[in-house]
């Protein structure tokens, strides 16, 4: 069989578009932004401060509380937002299938067709041979394909703004599992705080009733005056009017830890049996030096990569400005009833029809939209851009906040735990002078008042210490660890998926675990069937 030059032609510049497709990319080629990062913390020349690289998997472990461990890992277990989080994963990873498929044949199809046709007597093609009823049948059948080339590099641009796209998805579960660790760390601290403050309200409840008798049996043996009495009833009536407003806080913040752990707010005296009173934290902490933060923190690295995605866009913008380089073909049967013809004819060798070649399409006059349509792009990757460098600066201010706040922490403990042995002692003295009649309860209740002051200010600043710990852990983006090597999403939301959805192989842990450090891919990769 002879083929003709024309086809041959045809053939010959094919093959020259594909290969000159595979290797042109329009667009700006990412570049990893840098950020403004110091030399080291301002908080560096203090003793306690360690600049050595700590083990930030199980930071909360540092406090020794086993209530605390079993609280974080019900977390995990449980929490609804780091669920929609991990869902938004495979989410990702299928948008990138789609991405990957676009780099292929755009247009596979299969098509079929029997038509009843009546041309018009009044028609151009009506055959004018006296028969008034021109009418037929016309049936086909055959399969088409059409494939626009990635001459310029826009669906590869594509797949590379979809792949970073997945690889900010998991950082930002990253991000989310820091910050879920941190928020019941910090909720667990806040409840043993007001649990503490409590403890010390109720117990200066107690003082202050035994301050009341004393004042009432002096007032009734003619010692003093009715305005001790009252003086005492209105500092009991005061103590008394707090501790309805710490068991509020009590209560609101044990309603947030049950909603960290993916529960109704209820009862947690089960779960927080057991307690050591407010965490202590270690007098020491390693912080590693700030370089690390951009290799450390999961929002650091998503930010990253969602500039990394926006800069693959503008070359797929970009890609519109030339023309698209398209490859169509048909191949099938077809047959009428026309003359001495007839349906059954349709599988007949001398019913196939083809078509086939090359084809190009260019936006001439497009008023500027196109060039415009890429300074947009432009912009929102300049965007992305500062905002990175905006979440370098603002996680260097979350470490310093956390540092400060935790060893300045330290030392107001240690001044008002001075303070506080000086107030027990004040009010002892106190209370033996009036119940000896050596002092009016003016002094009685000032002492009481400064002591239960000093008590819960004390209470609240070792509550702060842990919480300045907490806080520098999270600013560090310690915690996203213990998901290493486990799924995303709990097993009975995969079985909830793939009982409404045929999701392939998406959800296996291969399909979607990447290492933190993970660049985009530029290589050209099988479509997810």
């Amino acid at each position: 069989m002879r083929v003709s030059r024309p086809l041959m032609t045809s053939v010959h510049g094919v093959i020259l578009l594909i290969v000159l497709s595979a290797c042109t990319m329009v667009g700006p080629d990412f570049v990893q932004p840098t950020g403004d990062v110091t030399q080291e913390w301002i908080e560096s020349e203090d003793e306690r401060v360690k600049t050595e690289l700590p083990d930030y998997k199980n930071w909360w472990q540092v406090f020794n509380d086993p209530v605390l461990d079993n609280l974080v890992q019900k977390a995990y277990e449980q929490n609804l937002p780091l669920r929609i989080a991990g869902v938004r994963v495979f989410e990702a990873r299928a948008l990138l299938g789609i991405a990957v498929g676009e780099f292929y044949p755009q247009v596979q199809e299969g098509f079929g067709s029997a038509i009843y046709n009546r041309v018009s007597e009044n028609a151009p093609s009506s055959p004018q041979s006296g028969n008034a009823d021109f009418s037929f049948w016309q049936a086909d059948i055959g399969i088409g394909a059409s494939w626009e080339l990635d001459f310029w590099g826009k669906f590869r641009r594509a797949i590379q703004s979809a792949d970073a796209n997945f690889l900010s998805s998991i950082a930002a579960y990253d991000d989310a599992l820091v910050s879920l660790t941190a928020d019941v760390a910090s909720t667990y601290v806040l409840i043993r705080t007001f649990e503490e403050r409590l403890k010390i309200a109720y117990d200066n409840l107690e003082t202050q009733q035994e301050s009341l008798r004393i004042a009432q049996a002096r007032f009734e043996a003619g010692a003093t005056s009715e305005r001790d009495v009252q003086q005492a009833l209105t500092q009991l009536n005061g103590t008394e009017a707090e501790i309805p407003f710490l068991e509020t806080g009590l209560r609101q913040t044990q309603n947030a830890m049950s909603i960290l752990l993916g529960m109704p707010p209820g009862q947690l005296s089960d779960m927080l049996a057991g307690s050591g009173g407010i965490p202590r934290a270690p007098l020491e902490v390693a912080v590693g030096i700030p370089a690390e933060l951009l290799r450390r923190r999961p929002d650091i690295r998503s930010a990253e990569l969602q500039a990394a995605s926006q800069s693959a866009l503008i070359g797929v913008a970009k890609a519109d400005l030339y023309p698209a380089f398209s490859l169509t073909g048909a191949f099938g049967f077809l047959s009428s009833d026309v003359g001495g013809f007839d349906l059954n004819d349709l599988f007949m060798w001398e019913s196939r029809t083809a078509t086939f070649g090359p084809s190009f399409q260019w936006n001439i006059l497009n008023y500027g939209q196109i060039t415009n349509t890429v300074r947009v792009q432009d912009a929102r990757l300049q965007e992305l851009l500062l905002n990175y460098q905006n979440t370098v600066l603002r996680a260097q201010q979350e470490v310093e906040d956390g540092l400060v706040a935790f060893l300045r922490g330290q030392e107001r403990v240690a001044l008002l735990s001075k303070g506080v042995e000086a107030a027990k002692r004040s009010a002892e003295l106190a209370l033996i002078q009036y119940r000896e009649g050596a002092t009016d309860y003016t002094t009685v209740l000032t002492a009481q008042q400064a002591l239960l002051e000093q008590q819960d200010r004390l209470a609240s600043s070792q509550g702060e210490v842990p919480q300045g710990l907490i806080a520098l852990y999270r600013a560090l983006g310690g915690g996203w660890e213990i998901r290493d090597g486990k799924e995303f999403i709990p097993p009975q939301v995969k079985e909830e998926m793939e009982d409404r959805t045929n999701w392939g192989g998406l959800l296996t842990p291969a399909a979607v675990q990447k290492p933190p450090d993970a660049k985009p891919k530029e290589s050209i990769r099988v479509p997810d069937w």
